[in-house]
């Protein structure tokens, strides 16, 4: 049991919140294209994307697992966004950071979700069992390529309201 849950009911809020905080940040990113910022919806994504690596931290492995640095990486980048985020009224060049930060959170918790959507989605596993298959790979690839899109058109037209 975590936190009075049984692994199972814990495993089901994890991913509830990990599915918040992809679908809230998508609205962050999304906002930033449009030169927007949506508060409410960007303090929802900060919230709920650290509560995902923390409630990840919590399920019973031992060592240090691919999960765990990728859960500290996120934590450091996500920290990046809102001490930018914080400072981007001050100095204008912090929106980059703001920005850049905040879409590599978003990578690292969609990241995780097509690999673990390839771990436990039956279609997908036959597929890609072990996770170093050619379909495995191409979809992390088309992943990264699409983030990397979002951040460069959220990098140019995102502005500081004054």
């Amino acid at each position: 049991m975590i936190l009075g849950l049984s692994l199972n009911a814990y495993t089901y809020l994890h991913v509830f919140i990990s599915l918040v905080a992809i679908a809230a940040g998508f609205f962050v990113i999304f906002a930033m294209i449009g030169g927007m910022t949506l508060r409410v919806m960007t303090k929802l994504f900060f919230v709920t994307t650290a509560l995902t690596s923390v409630t990840g931290f919590l399920f019973p492995f031992k060592g240090i697992t691919p999960g765990i640095v990728l859960g500290i990486l996120s934590l450091i980048v996500l920290g990046l966004a809102i001490v930018a985020q914080r400072r981007i009224r001050e100095s204008s060049s912090w929106r980059g950071t703001y920005v850049i930060a905040s879409v590599l959170a978003l990578y690292f918790n969609f990241f995780v979700l097509v690999a673990q959507s390839f771990e436990k989605i039956p279609a997908l596993h036959s597929l890609a069992p072990t996770q170093s298959e050619t379909p495995f790979k191409v979809a992390q690839l088309i992943t990264l390529l699409i983030f990397v899109s979002l951040a460069t058109v959220a990098f140019r037209k995102f502005r500081v309201a004054d």
